[in-house]
């Protein structure tokens, strides 16, 4: 469970970034703000790791940056200020079906009853949460968010296929550093010189760079190598019950009964996609093995439990004994 309360970390962060952004970055600059995110985020990161990609990881992390950070920032820049928070964070919630399909396909990761049902429920409270009536919905940022969703799904689990072995923040920050220099120059060509930030843009871009990248990445892809696609997808149902909560605490947003009803099945698809416990009978159980030439004395052995004797005279027997 602690993995799942470090995963929770990033759809908190992100459901939050949708407000930050739409409220104070500038609503024209959606190739800087996605740069402006992701290459300070990289050099933090890269900072505390110290480490630089070797062999494969050259191209992998520009693979992956292109795909997490520059395509998926620069998508979710857009929506963020096309769409209400709340509305921009619920299409992100479809993402946990599409993490799961892919993961099924890229690395062997079959969906199970719990979390397939936890989708399911999941995705009926977003609907719930969407289809409210009480304003008009940005087509453009519909199909901007939901683009994000499966570039981002799609990224995923590359980043939990290829992560194996290699240090989850070094990773990270090389996958933040590439995407934000493939954005710079675009952004440079597209949009002209930078824009001016006010102080409130400049702290939050402060969060957005912190907090809902370097960290948020962070323990996101660390619960993907943790814990199953199925968990960590739900997990990100998160996200618009953060962007809802927030749009009407602090953006005035209006949450309505049925709103409501939507945020309670997306928590029900939660935790129906908490991992559960190992049991530790059958085959479970791992023999012990044998310290070479040393046999227990007459005051330890009395220490011992009676099962557990057992076990260590089992793990003493032959090879061939302990095989058959």
């Amino acid at each position: 469970m602690r993995w799942v309360a470090l995963t929770a970390v990033a759809p908190a962060a992100w459901g939050a970034n949708y407000y930050v952004t739409h409220e104070f970055l500038p609503p024209d600059s959606p190739l800087y703000g996605a740069a402006l995110r992701a290459l300070p985020a990289g050099l933090v990161l890269l900072g505390l790791c110290r480490q630089r990609p070797r062999g494969v990881w050259w191209w992998r992390s520009a693979v992956l940056g292109l795909l997490n950070v520059s395509v998926f920032f620069v998508l979710v820049y857009a929506a963020s200020q096309l769409l209400p928070t709340s509305i921009a964070s619920t299409v992100m919630a479809v993402s946990p079906l599409a993490m799961m399909l892919i993961a099924w396909v890229l690395v062997s990761e079959r969906p199970g009853i719990a979390h397939l049902a936890g989708a399911a429920i999941g995705l009926g409270g977003v609907c719930l949460m969407l289809l409210t009536g009480t304003g008009e919905v940005s087509v453009p940022g519909v199909l901007a968010s939901a683009a994000a969703m499966l570039v981002s799904s799609f990224g995923y689990i590359l980043t939990k296929r290829w992560n194996t072995g290699t240090d989850v923040l070094a990773s990270t920050a090389w996958q933040l550093t590439a995407g934000g220099l493939f954005l710079l120059p675009v952004a440079a060509a597209v949009e002209g010189p930078p824009p001016a930030l006010s102080t409130p843009a400049l702290l939050a871009f402060g969060y957005v760079t912190l907090v809902a990248t370097a960290l948020a990445f962070a323990a996101w892809f660390t619960g993907l190598r943790h814990l199953p696609v199925g968990t960590v997808g739900l997990v990100g149902l998160l996200n618009p019950v953060t962007g809802v909560l927030l749009g009407t605490a602090v953006a005035g947003e209006v949450l309505t009964v049925q709103q409501l009803c939507g945020l309670a099945l997306v928590l029900v698809g939660v935790v129906l996609g908490r991992p559960t416990r190992t049991g530790r009978r059958g085959g479970s159980r791992t023999p012990l093995q044998p310290a070479p030439d040393k046999h227990p004395t007459r005051e330890s052995s009395t220490a011992i439990p009676h099962e557990d004797q057992g076990t260590r005279e089992q793990g003493a027997a032959p090879t061939a004994c302990r095989d058959e």
